[in-house]
C-alpha cells in the first residue's frame, strides 16, 4: 500500500476501524464501468473447474467477484473524505481425497486460474492426511445459467458525488440548527458482482446492492461540559439510494422515530439533535424490574445477539467461536423437540430472501437457492443455521443455503443469515401496547450490550427510553440497561405488535472466523413487551 492510498484509507473518520477497506482505490468515475462480461466469466470459471477435475478433485466451485465501496465522511459542514475502492479476482474451492482446499488469485489469465486452481488441489491432497472423515456435501441440483439483482429502483453508484454531499451537508445542518453541538455523518456502499460456478452445473451471475447511512448528533451542557448522543435511526438496507427518499407517507411513526422503507434522514437528523438535548435533563432510571416496549430498532441487536449467533450450527458443535462465542442451545436441547426458547407467542425464522434486507440473495456462495425456515415454532427450538457440508450431522438433506464469503479472495463458510421475529397475528398497535403496561420502559435504538461466550447472559442498552407508567409515557430517561438470560428474556414475550409495525435493523459489519471476514445481515420484529425485566443504572458513581 502507498502512501497515497493509505491516507486515503485511514482519513475516513468514525466508524474506519469497521471497514472493510479492501481493493485498489479508484476513481470515481469506474465505480459505474461495466464488470468482466459473462461469457468470459464462465470461459474462466470452466477452466478452472476442468484444471480441478484433471488433478482429481472431485469437487470443484469457482467464485469471480468484482467488490466496489464507496465511503463519504462528514463532519459538521466540511467533507472529511471520500473513498472509492475496487476489488477482483477468483477464489477456487475443491475437494480431493474428501478434504477441502481452498486458493484465490487476481490474476485473471487462464494461467493464472490454472495455477491456484493447482494450488487448490494440492492443499487438499496435503491436508487429507489428517481428515478423520471425508467431507460429505449435501447434494445441490445444478441450476445452469442463472442470475439475479439486487430490486432497486437508483443505483447508489450512479448518483453524483456532489448530490451525496448535499444530501449530507443538509443533514449535518438541520442538527446543528436544531441545537447539536457536533455532528457525523456518512454513507456507505456496496456493489458485490459475483459469479459462481462449479461442478454440479450452475453458473449463477449475481448484482447485490447495499446502502448504509449513519450519523451521530452530540449535545453539549455549556454549564457542565456534560454530553449526550444519539445515533441515527435509519438501517443498513439491501435497497438503492430510494431508501434516502423518505416521505411522509412512507413512513411508520411512533413516538421519536420517522422511518420505514424509504428513511428521512434529514428530520432524523433534526430529531436527534433535540433528543439529545434532552437526555441532558432527563431523569436517571430507578433500577428494578419492569415490562419492556421494544422497538424494532432496538430489538433487531437482541435477536442478532442472543438468537442469531447462537442457532449458528458451526457454534452449537464448538467449531467456531471467533467474535462471538460458543452456543448454550446444544443439539440434545434440539433433539428432545420440547425445549422452550421463548413464550408460545415467539416465532423466529430465517431466511435469505426477504425484499430490502441487508442478507437477501438468489442464491448463497455454495450455488444454493436461497429460501426461508423456521428457528423457534410457538417457542420451542425447532432448527439452526447450516450449509452443504454441516446438514448431515442434522440428519437434514438440503443446505439451508447460509454459506457467505466476504472477498473473492476468501473462503466461504456459514453465516448468519437474516434472522427475524414474526409479528403478531392479532391486530395491534404501539398505543394498544404501551396502554396496557403499569410499569415500564419504551426502548428505542440500538446502545452498547455485552453477551457471554454461551450468547446465554446478556446486558443491553439503547439509544432513547421512555417510562411508561399507568399505561402512559410520562418522560424521558437516561442510564438504562436491562440484563437477563437468553431463555428467560425470550420466555417473558408477553405481546408482539402486528405486521403493520414490522421493520428491519441489521448489522452491516457483522465479524466472524479467523482470518476474520465480515457479513451483512438484517432482523425484522415489529415493537415487542417482555414482562418483568431486570433493569439497572448504568450511570457512574465517583467517590
Amino acid at each position: 500500500m502507498d502512501r497515497r492510498k493509505f491516507l486515503q484509507l485511514s482519513g475516513a473518520g468514525i466508524g474506519a476501524s469497521m471497514l472493510p477497506l479492501s481493493g485498489n482505490v479508484i476513481a470515481e468515475s469506474k465505480l459505474t464501468q461495466s464488470g468482466m462480461d459473462v461469457a468470459v466469466k464462465k470461459e474462466l470459471a470452466d477452466a478452472a473447474l476442468n484444471t480441478a477435475t484433471k488433478l482429481g478433485a472431485s469437487y470443484a466451485d469457482v467464485r469471480i467477484g468484482r467488490y466496489l465501496n464507496q465511503y463519504v465522511v462528514t463532519r459538521e459542514m466540511k467533507v472529511q473524505n471520500v473513498v472509492n475502492t475496487e476489488s477482483i479476482g477468483m477464489g477456487v474451492r475443491v475437494i480431493a481425497n474428501g478434504t477441502w482446499g481452498f486458493s484465490a488469485t487476481n490474476d485473471m489469465t487462464s494461467d493464472g486460474i490454472a495455477r491456484a486452481t493447482a494450488q487448490a488441489v494440492a492443499t487438499a491432497k496435503a491436508n487429507s492426511k489428517y481428515q478423520q472423515e471425508p467431507v460429505q456435501l449435501a447434494p445441490v441440483k445444478g441450476h445452469g445459467e442463472v442470475s439475479w439483482k439486487t430490486p432497486i429502483q437508483k443505483n447508489a453508484m450512479q448518483i453524483p458525488l456532489a448530490e451525496k454531499v448535499d444530501l449530507l451537508m443538509e443533514v449535518n445542518k438541520a442538527a446543528l440548527d436544531a441545537g447539536a453541538s457536533f455532528v457525523n455523518s456518512m454513507l456507505y456502499l456496496v456493489n458485490e458482482q459475483k459469479y459462481f460456478a462449479s461442478t454440479d452445473g450452475s453458473y449463477i451471475d449475481q448484482d447485490v446492492h447495499r446502502l448504509w447511512s449513519p450519523f451521530r448528533v452530540t449535545a453539549v451542557d455549556k454549564k457542565d461540559g456534560g454530553f449526550r448522543t444519539r445515533e441515527g435511526l435509519g438501517m443498513p438496507v439491501g435497497r438503492g439510494f430510494e431508501y434516502l427518499d423518505g416521505r411522509a407517507e412512507d413512513k411508520v411513526q411512533s413516538q421519536t422515530v420517522l422511518y420505514g422503507n424509504s428513511y428521512d434522514m434529514v428530520e432524523d437528523a433534526r430529531l436527534a439533535a433535540e433528543q439529545a438535548q434532552e437526555k441532558l435533563s432527563a431523569k436517571s432510571v430507578t433500577p428494578g424490574k419492569y415490562d419492556l416496549v421494544l422497538d424494532p430498532s432496538h430489538l433487531w441487536l437482541t435477536i442478532h445477539e442472543s438468537v442469531g449467533h447462537p442457532l449458528e450450527l458451526d457454534r452449537v458443535l464448538g467449531y467456531e467461536a471467533n467474535f462471538a462465542g460458543t452456543s448454550f442451545a446444544t443439539i440434545d436441547k434440539w433433539k428432545s423437540g420440547k425445549f422452550k426458547y421463548g413464550s408460545d407467542k415467539v416465532n423466529l425464522f430465517a431466511d435469505k430472501v426477504q425484499e430490502g434486507s441487508l442478507g437477501a440473495v438468489g442464491y448463497d456462495d455454495e450455488g444454493v437457492q436461497t429460501g426461508s425456515w423456521d428457528l423457534v415454532k410457538n417457542g420451542v427450538l425447532t432448527n439452526y443455521q447450516a450449509i452443504r457440508d454441516q446438514v448431515h450431522m442434522l440428519d437434514q438433506k438440503a443446505s439451508h443455503g447460509c454459506c457467505y464469503a466476504d472477498s473473492w479472495s476468501s473462503v466461504q463458510f456459514q453465516r448468519m443469515a437474516n434472522v427475524s421475529l414474526l409479528p403478531g397475528e392479532e391486530e395491534l398497535s404501539l398505543d394498544d401496547m404501551i396502554k396496557d403496561v403499569e410499569k415500564g420502559i419504551y426502548i428505542v435504538g440500538d446502545g452498547s450490550f455485552s453477551i457471554d461466550q454461551q450468547r446465554y447472559n446478556f446486558q443491553f442498552g439503547g439509544q432513547l427510553f421512555y417510562e411508561i407508567e399507568n399505561g402512559k409515557i410520562t418522560g424521558m430517561l437516561e442510564d438504562v440497561a436491562y440484563q437477563s438470560n437468553t431463555q428467560e428474556f425470550w420466555n417473558s414475550c408477553s405481546q408482539i405488535c402486528d405486521k403493520r409495525d414490522y421493520r428491519l435493523g441489521g448489522s452491516f459489519f457483522d465479524g466472524k472466523g479467523q482470518p476474520s471476514q465480515v457479513s451483512a445481515v438484517s432482523h425484522g420484529s415489529a415493537t415487542t413487551r417482555f414482562d418483568g425485566v431486570n433493569v439497572i443504572n448504568t450511570k457512574r458513581k465517583l467517590g
